[in-house]
């Protein structure tokens, strides 16, 4: 029963440090991470210490990140752009940012 009880808390915890470092972003028009071209729409984004996962349905990109901390919580994520590259996104109900770097150009 204490084995059981425990792995329950064990699964649970690891469900919220999961979910912790995954956040939805919106791309209103199409974006560039990392010299690679994303289409508008709903995306998942995943970190780790210095790698943004970024998904949608099949769609699957990686990118080097500087994970930052701000001076305050932000109230939602929001996305910092430079034209169309993405600079950094802030993650809402944290006071982490991933900063992209300026690499590669999807323009070609």
């Amino acid at each position: 029963m204490v084995k059981q009880l425990l792995f329950g808390f064990a699964t649970l915890a690891l469900a919220v440090a999961s979910a912790a470092s995954s956040y939805n972003v919106t791309f209103y028009d199409p974006v560039v991470i990392n010299g690679s071209k994303l289409q508008p729409g709903s995306y998942r984004v995943e970190y780790n210490e210095n790698t943004a996962t970024i998904k949608q349905g099949k769609t699957v990109m990686q990118a080097p990140v500087k994970v930052e901390t701000g001076d305050q919580k932000f109230r939602a994520n929001v996305v910092r752009m430079d034209g169309p590259a993405v600079q950094e996104i802030r993650l809402g109900g944290t006071n982490t940012k991933l900063v992209f770097e300026k690499t590669g150009d999807a323009t070609k």
